[in-house]
């Protein structure tokens, strides 16, 4: 999968590309002390301290005490590692094991979107990440088939549980942060809560054959 990297150029996804493996003498020349995952863990250190726009790759060796040729034996470019950043933040949502019973899925649901709205606001720079990147790292399809296990309990069959992974999908990235020119907003908590109880009722309408309507919360 292809992505935009820089104006007139494209690029393939961290999760796509495969390095070739370095020569052992050159393996062995790889600065000590760091490894893709403490690189990892500081770029989101950094992007949670000074957010996205400040980023730099001279900007993260400084604060791993590296030059930034260093971190070029570990990852190709700043993509990807913001890449890899994208999905170890993603990572850090507890997400529902094994698939719920039937009546369950409408409060998982809930607790999926709520967790997943939390972890926006902590991590203000995932959700411009997950527009500029296709997303597809392992922690973003656990999310994913977490998702699909609740869906699975509703009992909808296609085409109405292809258009509520849709909605759901839309409704986490669209309502629970928005963003105009550049900057996040988070939504009010009463809004997102309504519309969360809109979107569940919908979803037990259309797996119920009836007219939505809202239940008590």
């Amino acid at each position: 999968m292809a992505t935009e990297a820089d104006p007139g150029g494209t690029r393939t996804s961290v999760w796509l590309a495969v390095r070739p493996a370095a020569p052992a003498r050159r393996r062995s020349e790889a600065p000590s002390g760091l490894d893709r995952d403490r690189i990892t863990a500081a770029t989101v250190r950094l992007l949670d301290a000074e957010g996205l726009g400040r980023f730099s790759m001279r900007r993260l060796a400084a604060e791993l005490g590296v030059t930034a040729m260093s971190l070029y034996w570990y990852v190709d470019t700043k993509h990807d590692l913001l890449e890899l950043a994208l999905d170890s933040a993603l990572g850090q949502q507890r997400l529902p094991a094994g698939p719920p019973p039937r009546e369950a899925w409408p409060g998982r649901l809930r607790a999926l979107a709520c967790g997943y709205r939390r972890l926006l606001a902590e991590h203000p720079w995932v959700a411009p990440l997950s527009v500029a990147y296709p997303n597809i790292g392992p922690h973003a399809r656990a999310f994913d088939a977490a998702l699909q296990r609740l869906l699975d309990a509703t009992g909808l069959v296609d085409p109405g549980r292809t258009g509520a992974h849709l909605a759901v999908s839309q409704f986490l990235n669209g309502c629970g942060l928005s963003g105009c020119g550049g900057t996040v907003r988070r939504a009010p908590d009463a809004d997102f809560g309504l519309a969360l109880d809109v979107l569940i009722a919908g979803i037990e309408a259309k797996a119920g054959g009836r007219a939505p309507g809202l239940r008590p919360r």
